[in-house]
């Protein structure tokens, strides 16, 4: 059993692994503000979101921040955000774009 865990593991590092470095940060910065930006502040250029919801460059310098944590994040259902028809690949575009914030 613990062969299959460190299997599925090792396969789904492999996966997001290859999907972050392949992962286009201004194709993400198109999809943010696109699916996004209703909620959070996904720019500079941006004024305001909605008050409680951090701005992605706030996301970026939180220190758990990882491009494939939030890559995975975003391809799970979760109750306090949309469910957007994301693939792995636009997740991990978003995720690069939100690293590329990180100052």
């Amino acid at each position: 059993m613990q062969i299959c865990h460190a299997a599925i593991f090792a396969v789904a590092f492999e996966l997001t692994g290859s999907a972050a470095l392949a992962a286009d940060a201004n194709h993400g910065a198109e999809l943010a503000k696109r699916w996004c930006a209703t909620c959070h502040v996904v720019s500079d250029d941006q004024k305001q979101a909605v008050a409680d919801v951090p701005p992605f460059a706030a996301v970026a310098r939180n220190p758990d921040f990882s491009p494939e944590k939030l890559a995975l994040f975003l391809l799970d259902p979760h109750p306090k955000m949309p469910n957007f028809p994301l693939n792995r690949a636009e997740a991990a575009d978003i995720a690069a774009y939100v690293a590329s914030l990180r100052k």
